[in-house]
């Protein structure tokens, strides 16, 4: 134990070989878990990013038809630092995104195409931190994360989307775990003493989203943020600065 109530955090598995990452928007993974993703990445295994939109509706000085493929080009840049070479777009409005079976399909399509063993999400829950006063959370990040949550059972479903078969997309019934970012209530972690600052150079890839943002130095803003995130969860994980999930076994 580590304080009154507190448990430590577990290790993450570390016997598969390919994650799929499916968030909301452009910058979602880098808040999140990028440094993770390098440390997988330098291990050898194989991590693919799948966004819901292209950020169109994440900078209110830029129209959608600039600010989307501005951010996509900022996702694609930032992803290859982290190792990830592989980025897809499923093209759902940015800010309008549904929960509903056409989201659930498309994540479900997307784990079929890739086949992974541990899938990765962002917190679905309705507030960031989950203690008195917390911010709230946004429509995209619950839709996507729960019909990610969802999703890993829908593909491996022959019944559910038989249409995806039709397409050639097998049913694949191998997601071992969902690993969601960001929550309150995490459970494991993941070392990020060698991949944090890959994880800082990641995030400045979204130089235009973070300007927009806020008025502090983009370097000394994500740098902050981001030591200030795993730090946090180092007082659960031994005193090395880690990145957190919710782990959830199939």
């Amino acid at each position: 134990m580590t304080g009154t109530d507190v448990t430590d955090l577990a290790e993450m598995p570390g016997d598969w070989q390919r994650a799929l990452a499916v968030v909301a928007h452009p910058d979602d993974l880098e808040y999140g878990c990028a440094a993770a993703v390098a440390e997988w990445t330098d291990a050898g295994k194989e991590v693919v990013y799948v966004l819901a939109t292209r950020g169109e509706a994440g900078i209110d000085t830029l129209a959608p038809d600039v600010c989307g493929p501005l951010r996509e080009r900022e996702q694609r840049d930032s992803a290859a630092v982290v190792g990830v070479d592989t980025v897809e777009f499923l093209d759902h409005r940015d800010g309008t995104i549904e929960y509903g079976l056409g989201l659930r399909r498309d994540i479900a399509a997307a784990i079929r195409r890739h086949r992974p063993e541990l899938v990765l999400t962002l917190n679905h829950r309705d507030t960031w931190g989950g203690g008195p006063g917390a911010p709230w959370n946004t429509p995209d990040h619950l839709a996507v994360g729960r019909a990610t949550l969802d999703a890993a059972a829908d593909a491996g479903n022959r019944w559910i989307f038989p249409e995806l078969t039709e397409r050639g997309l097998d049913p694949w019934n191998g997601v071992r775990w969902v690993a969601v970012a960001a929550s309150s209530t995490p459970t494991h972690a993941v070392d990020a003493s060698g991949g944090l600052d890959r994880a800082i150079r990641s995030l400045l890839c979204h130089r235009a989203y973070i300007e927009a943002l806020t008025d502090e130095d983009p370097e000394e803003y994500v740098r902050s943020f981001l030591t200030g995130a795993t730090g946090r969860a180092a007082d659960r994980f031994g005193g090395r600065p880690a990145v957190a999930f919710e782990l959830f076994a199939r």
